[in-house]
């Protein structure tokens, strides 16, 4: 099957350090291609792919200073997508509701993976007026405010088995916060959860331009109490460590988190991870399994003191049950299938492992 994935040119694919949406689509692309698949990556210039890579932009645009207006490089891409799409099976967006409207007339197969919130007033328009346009969700819960949308499944985040791996170290050691700094992410929370439990907290996390001001007015401040340390963006090939050398990752969000990536780098470590009841979360976390789901700061408190409960090894063993890149990349071939099949399409190019 010959199919396009269409990257967003904020951050490479894979990206440098973080970036969701871009490293969720490198899994993506390089599992469809060990499949034997035919895969174009339409991406940033300093992506790495195993597929063949069509650069829309020199490079990232997070990391080109000079860019003023990202939707501008995100014209062009799609002007490229355009001139070519008719030579793919089928075309897979990850641009939120850009593709819709040119794309609606084109006459190829696509669908579009939705990454982010979709609970802004202002997109209720937009879905209500493209309310035939194929999308895919990465929970039940991001579907929630719009139910008008063209919802073809859930599909969840996975990663590559190997890419993370429990290691073997001394009994953990700390609690572990990762992502990024936000006030939607509360690492405030994370920091009162560990100063009540007595545990010290290693804060890794990414500062976007928007978030300085928190940062420096709500975080900074807290820095100062004992036992917690920043360590600002981690990498991939740090992730292992520092979540295997945890106790739990701390996920203690204020906002209902369409997926929650960190949820599942932890559980590929054998790491538990304590949740707050919000979002995704009770789609991703197995209450007593592969962490605990709170309601509140005491909430977590008192589910550290039963992490011990937990088996590492069975965590892991739960992450490769449910959130493999096989089987995501599986749904999804099964989603392209479905979309040729209402065409009734023939495929331009079977690969030879189907």
């Amino acid at each position: 099957m010959r199919i396009a994935q269409i990257a967003p040119l904020h951050e490479a694919v894979p990206p440098k350090f973080y970036g969701g949406t871009e490293r969720v689509v490198s899994y993506l692309t390089d599992t469809l291609v060990d499949q034997g698949h035919d895969v174009t990556l339409f991406a940033s210039g300093d992506s790495h792919t195993k597929a063949t890579l069509e650069a829309a932009w020199p490079r990232a645009l997070r990391l080109d200073p000079s860019i003023r207006d990202v939707l501008a490089p995100h014209m062009l891409l799609l002007e490229k997508v355009r001139h070519v799409a008719h030579e793919f099976d089928v075309l897979h967006f990850h641009l939120d509701y850009l593709p819709f409207s040119l794309f609606s007339e084109l006459g190829v197969p696509f669908v579009t993976t939705l990454h982010g919130r979709l609970d802004l007033p202002e997109l209720q328009p937009v879905f209500s007026t493209f309310s035939k346009v194929p999308v895919i969700s990465i929970s039940d819960s991001q579907r929630l405010p719009l139910p008008q949308a063209n919802w073809l499944k859930t599909i969840y985040h996975g990663l590559p088995e190997n890419l993370l791996t429990p290691q073997t170290l001394k009994e953990p050691r700390y609690l572990a916060f990762l992502g990024r700094i936000c006030s939607e992410k509360r690492p405030d929370l994370a920091i009162e959860i560990a100063a009540q439990s007595g545990l010290p907290l290693k804060i890794a996390a990414k500062i976007d331009k928007a978030d300085e001001e928190y940062f420096k007015n709500t975080i900074t401040p807290l820095l100062s109490r004992a036992n917690v340390e920043f360590l600002g963006e981690i990498n991939e090939l740090q992730k292992p460590e520092f979540l295997s050398g945890a106790h739990a990752l701390l996920f203690p969000i204020d906002w209902s988190e369409p997926f929650g990536l960190v949820m599942i780098e932890a559980m590929a470590c054998g790491t538990p991870v304590i949740a707050f009841n919000r979002g995704s979360v009770p789609e991703v976390i197995d209450h007593g399994v592969t962490g605990y789901i709170c309601e509140n700061v005491q909430d977590a408190v008192d589910a550290l003191q039963r992490i011990d409960e937990l088996s590492r090894p069975e965590i892991r063993a739960q992450f490769e049950r449910r959130f493999g890149a096989k089987t995501m990349a599986q749904n999804y071939v099964d989603i392209y299938t479905g979309l040729l099949q209402s065409e009734a399409r023939p495929v331009l190019r079977r690969s030879a492992a189907r």
